[in-house]
């Protein structure tokens, strides 16, 4: 995916509080910090595993209907990146749905139809999230999902050069420019606290995903 949009580097003291707990969440409470995750980003992870975690996350981020972010009174930039996110997400979701034609069947694995009812419910959860009208809760959803999208391209691209040899170009560029942009313009207390709950619902929901996926690693296993 093509960046065009400049980069901003600012140092981190320039970070307001709200801007930087949420990217230190991120770090600590993401897709980077389960083991099950990092185990799937490593070349000698299961390829039953990892088609696995392709279809697990297709269900969960594959709907072309959630709700983009929206942020009255953001200055230009920012708002030029939330325009920007229907288009990343668009070139993820032909990504992801590409891996899932490719790495074949979801694995059988035991109590499939309670997986298939959290999968449901994590969407849900995600979808309203993305919906909501409390001013910045959206953005903070996307901006911790663009930033912990970095991780979980890890265990795609994994899955990609598994498949095809090489796969797209990462959306690393992207998120490091929201980090900048947030820097360079901080906002009202109030729209970082929501955007700091938007950003802790969508990781929370990363984590029970990670932990579901391990456990089902855990049930073929001993199958």
């Amino acid at each position: 995916m093509e960046v065009k949009a400049r980069v901003i580097v600012a140092s981190s003291e320039a970070w307001s509080v709200g801007t930087r707990t949420l990217a230190s969440l991120v770090a600590t409470d993401g897709t980077a910090a389960q083991t099950h995750a990092l185990m799937l980003a490593r070349p000698v992870a299961s390829m039953r595993d990892l088609a696995d975690a392709v279809h697990a996350l297709c269900a969960v981020h594959g709907s072309p209907d959630r709700r983009l972010p929206t942020l009255d009174a953001a200055d230009a930039a920012l708002q030029n990146w939330i325009v920007r996110v229907a288009g990343v997400r668009a070139d993820e979701r032909a990504f992801l749905a590409r891996l899932a034609a490719d790495v074949g069947p979801i694995p059988s694995t035991p109590g499939h139809a309670a997986t298939e009812a959290a999968l449901l419910a994590q969407r849900q959860v995600l979808d309203r999230l993305s919906a909501s009208d409390r001013a910045g809760c959206a953005l903070g959803a996307a901006v911790g999902l663009t930033l912990d999208w970095v991780a979980i391209r890890a265990v795609l691209d994994n899955a990609a050069r598994r498949l095809f040899g090489t796969g797209p170009e990462t959306t690393h560029e992207f998120a490091r420019q929201i980090a900048a942009l947030l820097a360079q313009a901080p906002l009202p207390s109030g729209v970082e606290r929501a955007m700091l709950f938007g950003a802790e619902q969508l990781l929370a929901q990363h984590r029970g995903l990670w932990h579901l996926l391990e456990a089902r690693a855990s049930a073929r296993d001993r199958a």
